[in-house]
């Protein structure tokens, strides 16, 4: 059976197709490390630490504001970002947590991560260049 749009149909597809292609898409979280660390922490060490649960590595996490980081707990840690906040208002509130230092664009990420060859933090994987390297993804 065929079906025929009318006119009004026919416009609401066009506005969908065009809603879906301008949709930003969903970036392949790398996680990274300073190029020259021979530290390559395991992705579960990875997300205890952005959850505050061990110290090392040290974690460099983007602002709340980023998409990024929102995709990367939820692919990376399996939560949302108010599990997020739940885990770390309770270890800010018993003193038993720091939460990680916070940059607000890749380039400053990857110059964090370059600096220091604890840290570990998270890039979308185009971005990688010679002063990190990748140790996984998240997707």
């Amino acid at each position: 059976m065929i079906k025929v749009l009318s006119a009004g149909s026919a416009a609401r597809a066009a506005l969908l197709v065009a809603t879906l292609a301008a949709l930003p898409a969903r970036a392949e979280i790398g996680i990274i490390v300073a190029a020259h660390s021979s530290q390559a922490p395991q992705v579960a060490q990875v997300c205890q630490a952005f959850l505050g649960k061990i110290k090392t590595p040290t974690p460099v996490n983007f602002n709340e504001k980023s998409a990024l980081r929102d995709e990367f707990y939820a692919k990376a840690c399996k939560k949302d970002p108010a599990q997020v906040a739940a885990t770390w208002s309770k270890l800010i509130l018993t003193g038993t947590g720091t939460p990680p230092s916070e940059v607000d664009s890749t380039a400053a990420m990857k110059k964090a991560v370059a600096a220091d060859p604890n840290a570990v933090g998270y890039i979308d994987k185009k971005d990688a260049d010679a002063s990190v390297k990748i140790i996984a993804t998240a997707n």
